[in-house]
């Protein structure tokens, strides 16, 4: 689904490398986690695959399309990627419904009666029916950021990104929006998760992927990677977080 060759990204004029040439592939139907430390290039990866952050050089394919070729319309392509952040992001002067049938009526993907019917079933499938008409002032944190994730299934994209969608939540609404993932993970949809969660990673992953430093520095199933790390840098990082 997605191809990344030779991916580069640096800030401040070239002054500050955060990915070191990056060439990797994600299959559809994979739930590829990224760990690592903070200021390891994790979400800048993240965000480069959608061009959130355009790459210094280097290709993205993506379903076979060279998105980092010049004038390149990505936003077709972002209607495909849905995109969850650490922080909700939710249009405080919208109620939930009108949050979540924005952009496909926006967009004509839907007509209004369809989009609405697509959002109440959303909204069924992850607890929160009753709270359509409310203002997200009204959410919790936990239930605001399980709003955000419907929202963008609302598009009916093909990969899911996660940049560490629980890590501005406090501990106790973090296992609710961890449920709605795991539930989106078993029906099948590809995902791409930056998380600190160690729990979620070995349960949901298909693959774990440890960058350090702008590279990826080891990678491989859950059992294998949590288990028997291969290099030293990796078996430091998990003796601190596990």
């Amino acid at each position: 689904m997605i191809r990344v060759n030779d991916l580069h990204k640096t800030f401040n004029n070239g002054a500050l490398p955060v990915l070191k040439g990056i060439t990797e592939t994600i299959n559809k139907g994979e739930k590829l986690v990224i760990v690592g430390p903070s200021g390891s290039g994790k979400s800048t990866f993240l965000r480069c695959l959608n061009l959130l952050e355009v790459p210094t050089s280097g290709e993205i394919w993506f379903e076979n399309q060279l998105i980092t070729s010049e004038n390149f319309k990505i936003n077709k392509i972002r209607q495909r990627m849905g995109m969850v952040f650490q922080h909700f992001n939710l249009f405080p002067h919208k109620t939930v419904l009108e949050n979540i049938i924005l952009s496909p009526v926006k967009l004509k993907l839907m007509s209004k009666e369809q989009a609405n019917e697509n959002a109440f079933s959303l909204l069924q499938r992850i607890g929160l029916a009753d709270k359509a008409d409310v203002y997200p002032s009204q959410l919790s944190g936990g239930q605001k950021q399980r709003i955000a994730i419907v929202r963008s299934l609302a598009m009916n994209p093909d990969v899911m990104l996660f940049d560490e969608p629980t890590s501005a939540l406090d501990p106790e609404m973090v296992g609710e929006v961890l449920d709605v993932m795991k539930e989106l993970a078993q029906s099948g949809m590809t995902m791409i998760v930056v998380t600190h969660e160690m729990g979620f990673a070995r349960e949901v992953g298909t693959r774990i992927m440890f960058m350090d430093d702008g590279i990826i520095e080891e990678q491989g199933a859950p059992s294998e990677f949590f288990d028997s790390p291969k290099s030293e840098r990796l078996r430091l990082f998990l003796s601190k977080v596990l």
